[in-house]
C-alpha cells in the first residue's frame, strides 16, 4: 500500500458566492471557474486543492479527503475494521466517499480519476 496523503478538502459554506467574495477580498484567491459550479467553488491553484461546498447545514470543521489507490477495498478495509463506509459516488474527478471510523469520527475517501 502506497503512503496515503491528504487529497484535498472543502469547507462548507451556506452562500458560495459570499464565500467566494470573502476569502477571494481576504487572502486574494481565484476561482478555477471550469471546476466550480453552483454548489461548489474551486480555489484555483491550490496545493493541497481545495474548495467551498454548499451546505444547509454549514460545519466549522473540514471535510478531509484522503487519496487511496483503491476506493472499494479502503471501503472494505473500514468496516473490517470497526468502522463504516457509505457508497462512493461517482464525478469528473474520481470518486469519493464519506466513512468514519470505529469511534464515529467522519473523514472521506477519494480515489482519483486518471489525470488528477
Amino acid at each position: 500500500m502506497t503512503q496515503v496523503q491528504l487529497g484535498y478538502f472543502t469547507l462548507d459554506t451556506a452562500d458560495i458566492g459570499k464565500a467566494r467574495a470573502f476569502y477571494g477580498a481576504l487572502f486574494g484567491w481565484t476561482f478555477d471557474e471550469d471546476a466550480s459550479r453552483s454548489t461548489y467553488a474551486h480555489v484555483a491553484d491550490s496545493t493541497p486543492p481545495f474548495g467551498f461546498v454548499k451546505a444547509e447545514r454549514p460545519t466549522s470543521e473540514p471535510n478531509l479527503y484522503f487519496r487511496v489507490d483503491d476506493i472499494h477495498a479502503t471501503c472494505a478495509r473500514v468496516a473490517e475494521l470497526g468502522g463504516k463506509a457509505a457508497i462512493p459516488a461517482e464525478s469528473a474527478t474520481g470518486q469519493s466517499c464519506v466513512v468514519c471510523d470505529d469511534q464515529g469520527v467522519s473523514f472521506s475517501l477519494w480515489q482519483a480519476a486518471e489525470g488528477y
